[in-house]
């Protein structure tokens, strides 16, 4: 099989621009059999090698990155490592639902922080919450007073923010009202993923800059690059939206492509008339229309907005200048009195979403099995679904495997261009219906 797209990520990652440079670990050249290969070095495929180390240390396991860890999508989302389901129902089904989804996160959260703490990851890990905000009246209502109505059904901890105490929070008048939340986790994705891949366990051989070119699964698993090939009885197919090229997932996943900037660190001047006391991070209650914030612990601000459907995965000639643009004039509204702060770096990632919000978890073929399509959410989403899999493989008895069987499988789409020709009206819908909240 001839896989035809390949990822094509650029250097612009401004989460890798700002920590000192790493050395990827060697391509793939030669052939080289192992016990095991996982394909793909986001958080599934890192999580997914690791767990086979422990579950099998006489075996050989043997991660492939198609570029350099920490530019993939995994090191470019917002960093944000995320406990809680945002919106979830009231009646005792979905809330059994959101109970599974917590113990799954924050058992990826548990396992990340022990991860950086036993090897000494620098990537600026802090468990700082996080505000989930509105910015109108309207918002508010309909999304933050249900969401605060459902974490005390839940029994868990929040604050409700407005007017001063929130602005002081904060450093903006924008937001109409927040529901902070004790348990998320910040972090520097990029430094996160490269730390995770430079401590793994002794027989894991990672492999970066190693763009699968061509499959076999006929007799075992036969991966080929420019310059080598593995060879392996089993697999974990952790490549999430470019699993399709390998036969997999077709017609189940819906590509987007997001974007996000960092300005220059802010004067002490500049942090001064700015106010705000700590680090933080901002989810927004339409994240369509509206934006994810940080202010990171080096004193940037992080602006993540801009969602476009993309099928093919790839930038337009010219986008990012346009979004920075944007990015820049957005942050001018939110933060007056800071416009001499520029955007110091701007950059794009694609994910990789469900039509029912599903992951594609579990044995896809004899010794084959998946961790893929993490829905945005993809620190702890990844993280929990490359354990688990790799628990499933090697028969690992582990209760949270059920919990994860029970969020479902991705529903197929309707053919292009019925597919594009939908989920373009859908998107100006909610861009129209959800304006109050830009």
């Amino acid at each position: 099989m001839k896989i035809h797209r390949l990822p094509e990520n650029d250097r612009t990652n401004g989460w890798s621009a700002i920590i000192p440079e790493r050395a990827a670990h060697k391509e793939l050249a030669g052939e080289a059999r192992a016990d095991w290969v996982v394909l793909g070095g986001g958080y599934a495929g890192l999580a997914a090698a690791r767990r086979l180390a422990e579950n099998r240390p006489n075996e050989s396991v043997v991660l492939i990155e198609a570029g350099q860890i920490g530019e993939n999508a995994s090191g470019r989302n917002s960093g944000f490592a995320i406990d809680l389901p945002h919106n979830v129902g009231s009646s005792l089904d979905e809330l059994e639902g959101s109970y599974r989804f917590m113990r799954l996160a924050r058992m990826a959260i548990d396992h990340l922080e022990t991860m950086v703490d036993e090897h000494g990851i620098q990537c600026n890990w802090r468990r700082s919450g996080k505000y989930h905000t509105a910015s109108s009246p309207r918002g508010a209502r309909e999304v933050l007073e249900p969401f605060r109505d459902e974490l005390e059904a839940l029994g868990e901890p929040y604050r409700w923010l407005e007017g001063r105490e929130l602005r002081q929070a904060l450093g903006t008048p924008h937001f109409a009202a927040a529901v902070y939340t004790p348990g998320c986790v910040l972090m520097n994705p990029a430094a996160l993923t490269g730390g995770l891949a430079d401590s793994m366990p002794e027989n894991v051989t990672v492999h970066e800059n190693s763009p699968v070119l061509e499959a076999e699964f006929s007799s075992g698993v036969v991966l080929k690059t420019a310059s080598g090939s593995v060879r392996a009885p089993r697999m974990i197919m952790a490549a999430n939206g470019f699993s399709e090229q390998f036969g997999f997932n077709r017609r189940k996943f819906l590509h987007f492509v997001a974007h996000a900037s960092l300005t220059r660190p802010l004067s002490q001047e500049e942090r001064a008339r700015y106010s705000a006391p700590e680090p933080w991070g901002v989810t927004p209650a339409n994240a369509f229309v509206a934006i994810t914030m940080r202010f990171t612990e080096d004193n940037r601000m992080l602006i993540r907005h801009g969602i476009h459907f993309r099928p093919g995965q790839r930038l337009l000639p010219g986008e990012q200048e346009k979004v920075r643009k944007t990015h820049k004039r957005l942050f001018d509204q939110r933060f007056p009195g800071l416009e001499n702060v520029g955007m110091e770096h701007t950059w794009s990632g694609f994910v990789c979403l469900s039509r029912n919000g599903a992951p594609a978890f579990g044995e896809l073929a004899p010794n084959i099995w998946s961790a893929t399509c993490q829905n945005a959410v993809g620190v702890t989403k990844g993280t929990f679904g490359g354990i688990l899999a790799a628990d499933m493989a090697t028969g690992r008895d582990n209760p949270l495997i059920e919990d994860m069987l029970s969020l479902g499988k991705p529903s197929l789409l309707p053919p292009r261009p019925f597919l594009d020709i939908g989920v373009r009206a859908r998107f100006q819908w909610e861009l129209w219906r959800n304006r109050h909240e830009a």
